[in-house]
C-alpha cells in the first residue's frame, strides 16, 4: 500500500503535509509525492508575467527553473524519506491556449475556459499510474491558485477516496477559504513529533528558490509551520 501525495507544484505536498509524510515513512508506509505541474515548456519565449516570476525566483530560463525545482523536489522528498514522480504538465504561467496566446497573468484566477479540457487529462495520467491499494492525499484548493484549482478538479474525476490537506501557505493567508471546503467532512489529526516537525521544516527549506516568494523570512516559515502543527497537535486531513 502506498500513500500518494498529489502536488500541484514542485512544493507543495511538502509545504502541506511534510510532517505527516515523514512520520509515515518512518513506520515503513511507502510514500510517492507525484507532482502534477511540472514540464518543461516545448520553447524558450516567456511571457512578460512567467518573466516576472522567474526575476522572484531568482532564475532566468524555463529550462532552469524547471530542472532546478525537480532537484529541490528530490531533495526535499529524501529529507521525508518520500520518492517523487514528475508529471509533464506545465506550469500555468507557461500554458498557451490552441492560438499560441499566453493564458494566464495571475496565478489566483479561475480556470479558463479555454483549460475545460485540462482536468479530465490529468486524472487520466493519474489513473494509468495508480495500483488498486493506493491512498491518495490531495489538496483543498485553498487561497483559489488556479493550478491547485484544476488538480482538485482532476481529483474529483477519479472517483477514488481521497484524503484531503489544507493547502500551505495558503491557508494561512486566507483561513477564512477552509470553512467552505471541510464542510461537510470528517476532520481526523494525526500526530506529528517534534524529529517530525524538525524534518518538515528542513524539508521545505530545501526548495530555496521559493521561500522569499511564499513567506516574509526564512524564520517566518519555521515559525508559521511550527505554530500551525503544534496548534492541531498534529496535522489535519479530511474525508467524505
Amino acid at each position: 500500500m502506498r500513500y500518494i501525495y498529489l502536488s500541484p507544484h514542485l512544493d507543495d505536498a511538502s509545504l502541506s503535509a511534510g510532517g505527516w509524510i515523514y512520520e509515515q515513512t518512518q513506520k515503513n508506509i511507502p510514500v510517492e509525492i507525484w507532482t502534477i505541474m511540472c514540464g518543461f515548456p516545448p520553447d524558450k519565449q516567456l511571457s512578460p508575467f512567467a518573466q516576472y516570476m522567474h526575476n522572484a525566483w531568482g532564475m532566468e530560463t524555463a529550462e532552469q527553473v524547471v530542472r532546478g525545482r525537480r532537484l529541490e523536489d528530490l531533495a526535499s522528498a529524501k529529507i521525508l524519506g518520500a520518492t517523487a514522480q514528475h508529471f509533464d504538465f506545465l506550469d500555468c504561467i507557461y500554458r498557451r491556449d490552441v492560438a499560441g496566446n499566453w493564458l494566464y497573468d495571475s496565478i489566483f484566477i479561475d480556470p479558463l475556459p479555454q483549460e475545460e479540457y485540462l482536468p479530465k487529462q490529468i486524472a487520466d495520467e493519474i489513473l494509468s499510474r495508480l495500483k488498486p491499494d493506493d491512498k491518495l492525499v490531495a489538496q483543498f484548493g485553498i487561497g483559489k491558485h488556479v493550478d491547485h484549482v484544476i488538480v482538485r478538479q482532476a481529483v474529483e474525476l477519479l472517483n477514488q477516496p481521497i484524503l484531503y490537506i489544507a493547502d500551505i501557505p495558503y491557508l494561512f493567508n486566507t483561513p477564512e477559504h477552509l470553512d467552505e471546503h471541510k464542510a461537510g467532512m470528517k476532520e481526523k489529526v494525526d500526530m506529528v513529533s517534534e524529529t517530525g516537525i524538525r524534518s518538515w521544516i528542513e524539508a521545505v527549506a530545501a526548495y530555496e528558490s521559493q521561500i522569499l516568494a511564499l513567506f516574509e523570512s526564512h524564520e517566518a516559515m519555521r515559525n508559521q509551520i511550527r505554530g500551525y502543527c503544534l496548534e492541531n497537535n498534529g496535522l489535519r486531513f479530511w474525508s467524505k
